[in-house]
């Protein structure tokens, strides 16, 4: 039988992708959170890796949407359909016990956000359910000693949501957080190449840029990469040379949006933590802290030195399924009482 140790799941239900950590297993899944639905009956035709192939590609007969827009629920039920079945891939039926859950979510929601969270993973077949904030996962995750009175600082950047917070004794001292993340940094690679160059691209293009290209502090070599997109006046097929310059400038508003944001959370910070986190440094986790340079910028408009988590693209799953044995026996959980 499935044992009472592989009952515990974490769960980071993210923009682009979501993950899932088993205690005692570790990472078991990492997909993109999408589904592709039939136009009009809205009958689910493909879930996480298999729809993120019809993306930016589908017929008009086919509509592929993310059901987590900015780091919340954006369609209940889609978002219900994708954890049932990505839980019955890693947990088969015939093995099945209904899981403990403990999901990461950006502490800027709602409560009626928080509740659709909730309902979702209950829907989904979860016998209990806790959602903490995504920080206080991705620190757990990236092995910061969170229980010390000591403050730490974590910044994770997400697909789409930033969370700042600083942590000490196990909780938040001071948490901020945004709607900017991974997407947005799309967004305006999307904006930038039109404006200025009059070609129209999709989100694949946006995304490749970033990732092979995109930086946020100047570096010596300037990288060039050719992409492909519609001419905006002729609407005709163009090719383009784009170069590093010019993917930074395109990233410089939502980048100048999450260093101000990490400057405010440091200006809510007591005294005696920051002089902690002076010394610490700030560590960052999620796909967006990924971004070449962003550590160096990040450090030079704070005079703090930043580093990046072992496994920034896991923590807040790593951190998530690691919640019940890292509170244990403190006020935070009734941890003893459930087993």
């Amino acid at each position: 039988m499935f044992g009472r140790t592989f009952s515990d799941i974490g769960i980071d239900l993210g923009t682009c992708n979501t993950l899932i950590y088993i205690r005692g297993k570790g990472i078991v899944l990492n997909e993109p959170s999408m589904v592709a639905l039939e136009k009009g009956t809205k009958k689910i035709l493909a879930i996480g890796a298999d729809a993120k192939p019809m993306q930016f590609k589908n017929p008009a007969n086919i509509i592929v949407i993310k059901p987590l827009q900015e780091g919340v629920i954006a369609d209940l039920e889609s978002t219900e359909k994708m954890i049932r079945r990505f839980i019955s891939k890693v947990m088969p039926r015939y093995r099945f016990i209904k899981p403990r859950m403990v999901i990461g979510i950006p502490s800027c929601i709602t409560e009626v956000e928080r509740r659709a969270v909730e309902e979702s993973a209950y829907k989904a077949g979860a016998r209990e359910v806790i959602v903490i904030e995504e920080s206080l996962a991705a620190a757990i995750g990236a092995g910061i000693p969170i229980m010390e009175p000591a403050g730490h600082m974590i910044c994770d950047i997400g697909g789409g949501t930033s969370e700042i917070s600083v942590i000490s004794l196990g909780g938040m001292v001071v948490s901020r957080a945004i709607r900017i993340g991974g997407d947005k940094f799309d967004d305006a690679i999307i904006r930038y190449v039109r404006s200025t160059y009059n070609l129209i691209i999709g989100g694949g293009v946006a995304e490749r840029l970033k990732i092979e290209i995109g930086n946020a502090f100047p570096d010596i070599v300037i990288e060039k990469v050719e992409i492909k997109g519609t001419d905006a006046i002729t609407l005709l097929p163009r090719r383009l040379e784009i170069d590093s310059v010019a993917v930074r400038e395109a990233l410089k508003e939502p980048i100048t949006k999450i260093v101000e944001e990490i400057k405010a959370t440091m200006g809510q910070t007591p005294a005696e933590l920051n002089a902690d986190i002076a010394d610490r440094g700030i560590c960052m986790t999620g796909g967006g802290s990924l971004l070449k340079g962003l550590d160096q910028l990040i450090s030079k408009e704070t005079g703090v030195p930043v580093f990046l988590a072992p496994e920034p693209l896991n923590c807040v799953a790593l951190g998530a399924g690691k919640y019940f044995e890292t509170f244990k026996g403190s006020a935070r959980t009734d941890y003893d009482d459930l087993n």
